[in-house]
């Protein structure tokens, strides 16, 4: 018998389908999509990053500082987040934390990294599924331009 690995194409791809994601994510939240978390304790507003998301919840970071008393939040406690899409309209997100952990970033600043829930029984729910059925399926189906195409048509 050979000592030859046996490459599954299915997995690879499926890898490889999932990075592309989570890089159109970052893209996306970082240049096309503003998020704002809201505080229902004190009515403050305070900018969050949404870092990853997927069909079941999202990972928020938030940036941290431990001498401070920044924001916080506990395991199972609810959070209400704003998805604005532009700058007067947003979709409200119910999301509840699952778990909070220190993070420190490649340019050395420390941020706190929430994994949240989404509450799939609100009306909201249903467009966001929808959003994030595209963000899955422009993963699957998109190609990135290396200038060696002039497009014609679209």
């Amino acid at each position: 018998m050979s000592d030859e690995k046996l490459i599954d194409f299915c997995e690879v791809r499926k890898k490889n389908i999932e990075t592309k994601r989570r890089n159109f994510e970052r893209i996306l939240f970082s240049n096309v999509l503003g998020v704002y978390s809201v505080l229902d304790k004190d009515g403050v507003i305070c900018p969050v990053e949404l870092v990853d998301v997927s069909r079941d919840g999202c990972l928020l970071q938030i940036p941290w500082n431990n001498n401070k008393s920044d924001l916080t939040y506990t395991s199972d406690e609810e959070i209400t987040f704003r998805l604005y899409f532009t700058k007067q309209s947003y979709m409200p997100v119910i999301v509840k934390v699952r778990y909070g952990k220190e993070f420190i970033d490649k340019d050395g600043r420390t941020y706190m990294h929430y994994g949240c829930e989404f509450d799939k029984s609100v009306p909201s729910f249903g467009a966001l599924s929808s959003f994030i059925e595209f963000l899955y399926k422009y993963a699957e189906v998109s190609s990135t331009d290396k200038g060696d195409a002039r497009v014609y048509f679209l």
